[in-house]
């Protein structure tokens, strides 16, 4: 189903400034802005936390322990 929107000058060119360094067009653009607006997107943390829903409480603490690691950036690695 066709839908219009009216969009202010100043937005759209946000929009496709974001649009081009996402690499898509501003309608795929937008339509993903709604989905995820909507919670049709699993990002990555409600992916885990879905996964990570038969785990007991203990082991969900020992799971986050473990993988604390992968939030720390080590400049080191990128020369």
């Amino acid at each position: 189903m066709p839908l219009s929107l009216r969009i202010p000058p100043e937005k759209e060119k946000i929009i496709k400034k974001a649009a081009m360094r996402a690499g898509k067009t501003k309608s795929a653009y937008i339509l993903e802005a709604v989905d995820e607006k909507l919670g049709l997107v699993n990002d990555r943390e409600k992916m885990i936390r879905k996964f990570a829903g038969w785990l007991s409480h203990d082991e969900a603490e020992e799971l986050r322990k473990a993988t604390k690691i992968f939030n720390q950036i080590n400049d080191g690695d990128w020369d």
